[in-house]
């Protein structure tokens, strides 16, 4: 049979989508990237992916998993080859398991991460990764990328919140890894190896997630500040006061605020008068294990503590599950706004907290000096010390001018971030952006170790070759469909 054939028999015919069929899913949410491939696959079980990578392997066919193709890197975009197969994990969408004495739940790798937050809540349970993304991101790609999101503060990002992952190796074996255990020391930790791979090692198909009581309450606050150095401040004032209880810190700028009101002029903004035109706010969200009213008086202490020490200017707390909701819109639209405003140079940056209020002013006076007229776009997790720090056009750019010099930029950018003792990426992965910027940041011997790994796992080099890695460059030519 014809390649193409050889995988109908595995899936099912309408399970194969090829040329205009396929368009959909061969450019990534940004639209940066757009790829071509030789047929989108759509397999329904572990064991049908297994096959599929087996088939794929025989021919040496480059291989793209996919989960909601909501990534901002393009790590699950095709090539320009027209060689790869998609792999798309959607239908692969069950939970297998709920184990509330165990505190787990075994999901495939194509669940949604709401579906997989709404079926924990079922059973009175809570999973806490939470995303911007949630309503379309999946399980799989999450994992994939290491994802963070806004609560890494208490519950840490996917590769804390995994026991265990059931995944097909690049030579189409099933390993069973799917135990939900919190102690396993039986050797390497090969869940951590393809958590965060990108595709790169092998198809993650199922993983164990745990679970967490849910909170009696949530309450959310939002802050105005002077300065950034007073957002930090805060945030070890409230650490200090709230210990575990504070589940999430996001940082906003004052620009951020203006795209908001500009894009979603019906959207609520909790200030009036002098305080929306501060530069910096926080919001803030505290879990409590009581009722809404001890989490309400505790909250009420530590920003009214810093109210009076001078380290917010103002400050809105949620009187309402409706409000609270209002509130983190305007953190969770960030993106959209600045989607609707035009392309920017973004940089998924990790710093030591301690360091950020530094590198922001310094960094923004360097690119000020060196692309007189460009805007900063700053928001993210100051709470673990991510932040998305984009660059848009300002007075006097236009956007293709701005990305003409997308590289002079990214240098000013990393080198500083690097010199700060930081991290190119944090929670969005490597992915074709910034793959041939790594081995400039990365630690080399690190960087080797990394690439023996790829050599070891995927001696073909048919698992998502240019993401992450620079692709193998010996394998044949793909089979004619």
């Amino acid at each position: 049979m014809a390649f193409l054939d050889r995988l109908r028999a595995i899936v099912g015919a309408p399970q194969v989508l090829a040329g205009a069929d396929a368009a959909p899913w061969l450019a990534d949410w940004r639209g940066r990237y757009e790829g071509r491939a030789l047929a989108l696959v759509r397999p329904g079980s572990t064991a049908e992916v297994a096959a599929l990578v087996r088939a794929c392997a025989a021919e040496h066919v480059p291989i793209v998993p996919q989960g909601g193709n909501t990534g901002l890197n393009g790590g699950a975009t095709p090539d320009q080859t027209g060689r790869a197969v998609v792999l798309s994990l959607l239908r692969m969408n069950a939970i297998r398991d709920i184990d509330t004495g165990n505190d787990t739940l075994v999901a495939e790798a194509g669940c949604v991460l709401q579906a997989v937050q709404q079926a924990a809540r079922g059973a009175g349970r809570l999973f806490p990764l939470s995303l911007g993304s949630e309503g379309s991101c999946t399980i799989g790609g999450n994992l994939a990328t290491n994802a963070g999101g806004t609560q890494v503060l208490r519950y840490g990002n996917m590769r804390e919140l995994c026991l265990g992952l059931e995944v097909v190796t690049a030579t189409g074996e099933v390993w069973q890894g799917l135990r939900g255990l919190r102690k396993d020391n039986t050797g390497y930790a090969l869940r951590d190896l393809f958590i965060g791979s990108e595709g790169s090692l092998g198809v993650i198909t199922a993983a164990s997630l745990k679970l967490f009581p849910l909170p009696a309450a949530r309450v959310t606050a939002f802050v105005a500040l002077a300065s950034i150095d007073d957002a930090v401040s805060l945030l070890n004032r409230a650490r200090s006061g709230l210990g575990a209880a504070l589940t999430g810190f996001e940082l906003v700028s004052g620009a951020c605020m203006a795209a908001l009101a500009r894009v979603f002029p019906g959207q609520r903004l909790p200030f009036d008068g002098p305080s929306a035109a501060l530069p910096w706010f926080a919001l803030l969200e505290l879990s409590d294990s009581e009722s809404e009213a001890h989490a309400r008086q505790r909250f009420e202490a530590v920003l009214g503590g810093a109210l009076e020490a001078g380290l917010a200017s103002d400050a809105v707390i949620a009187d309402s599950l409706a409000r609270s909701q209002q509130l983190w819109e305007l953190r969770e639209r960030i993106p959209l706004a600045e989607k609707a405003l035009g392309k920017s140079i973004k940089h998924d940056i990790a710093l030591p907290v301690s360091r950020i209020g530094a590198f922001v002013r310094d960094t923004g006076d360097a690119l000020s000096a060196g692309f007189p007229g460009v805007r900063l776009v700053v928001f993210g997790h100051l709470g673990d010390g991510n932040l998305h720090y984009n660059v848009a056009a300002g007075e006097g750019w236009s956007e293709a001018a701005l990305l003409d010099r997308e590289a002079d930029i990214n240098a000013l950018v990393y080198e500083r971030v690097h010199a700060a003792g930081g991290s190119i990426s944090a929670e969005h992965g490597i992915g074709r952006l910034k793959r041939d910027l790594l081995p400039a940041y990365q630690d080399p011997v690190a960087l080797a170790l990394m690439r023996q790994l790829k050599a070891a796992l995927d001696p073909a080099g048919i698992m998502n070759p240019g993401v992450l890695l620079q692709a193998q460059a010996c394998a044949p030519a793909a089979p004619s469909a």
